[in-house]
């Protein structure tokens, strides 16, 4: 029986892991080494001779309360990730991007509700995507999306610090996004990610197609972008770690060795190894037993 890592995360700009946090926790897990990761943001336990990771969760949730804090039981072993694959919109960055296009014609409500009803899982993506971007049909496209990234996109907090900690400790970086390559390569630039995969936007006469080009990248496709990258990189299922919100990303959180649904749709969470409603991307360094100090700052 491995040892597990019962891990508190707060938000840094709400430092709610206290020592008396932790000593209400320590009730539920006597005999575990017990660590601050970094002071009111971050504290693990290591337990031993403990199997059932949800219900060791239930009971760390019941002594904390109501505390604004992340509780996630991950195995210790194989704990840092050699492969981060990160969704991008609303995990990466704090927006949808086609929502934020979709403004430019007075249409960002009707297509938010299709982006909603997709990643909850309540449609298809494939046809979702494509029933929204047709209705970009004729948008200026260099220009709108210049637009969108200048002023419509902000990285999420804790992006840069996770991408530059797991690089300076060797791990490899990918951008797996159903969004479109015309905002992962700015994105994936800004973050330091190694690659970038995304969806293609048909353009002609310098305007939005109102289509997609085929295949669509989706849920299927970012499995299957896992998968690809173990491969070519060696690495084990338990060497990789994948984030992401939506209901196209379950698979791809389902097949890494640690899948982090990141302030996600209630499916998404539910079924994820480990969900994060309070803490920022730090909280997938925390995941990893890093500390305070091996954290390389944004």
């Amino acid at each position: 029986m491995s040892a597990l890592a019962a891990v508190l995360i707060a938000n840094p700009n709400e430092p709610a892991v206290d020592a008396a946090l932790v000593m209400k926790a320590a009730q539920v897990v006597q005999g575990a080494e017990v660590r601050m990761l970094d002071g009111g943001i971050a504290a693990e336990f290591i337990v031993e001779g403990e199997s059932d990771r949800r219900a060791l969760r239930r009971r760390l949730l019941g002594a904390i309360d109501r505390a604004p804090v992340d509780v996630a039981v991950v195995p210790v072993e194989a704990r840092r990730k050699r492969l981060l694959i990160a969704d991008m919109d609303s995990t990466m960055i704090e927006q949808e991007c086609l929502d934020e296009l979709a403004a430019g014609l007075g249409l960002k409500d009707r297509v938010a509700a299709i982006t909603e009803r997709a990643m909850r899982g309540e449609i298809e993506f494939e046809p979702a995507l494509r029933e929204r971007v047709a209705l970009l049909k004729g948008l200026p496209a260099a220009d709108t999306i210049a637009e969108v990234l200048e002023n419509r996109i902000t990285l999420t907090p804790g992006g840069l610090a996770l991408v530059a900690t797991m690089h300076a400790n060797g791990a490899y970086a990918a951008l797996v996004s159903g969004g479109f390559t015309a905002f992962t390569e700015v994105v994936a630039a800004k973050l330091g990610f190694d690659e970038n995969r995304a969806n293609v936007l048909e353009i002609e006469a310098d305007l939005l197609a109102g289509r997609v080009v085929e295949p669509i990248l989706g849920r299927d496709a970012k499995l299957a972008a896992l998968n690809e990258l173990m491969k070519a990189k060696a690495l084990d299922r338990a060497e990789t770690i994948a984030v992401g919100d939506g209901a196209n990303d379950l698979a791809m959180l389902g097949g890494a060795g640690l899948g982090v649904a990141y302030r996600a749709k209630p499916a998404v969470a539910e079924a994820a190894h480990v969900r994060i409603d309070h803490g920022d991307l730090t909280a997938l360094l925390y995941l990893q037993g890093y500390a305070e100090h091996e954290i390389v700052a944004d």
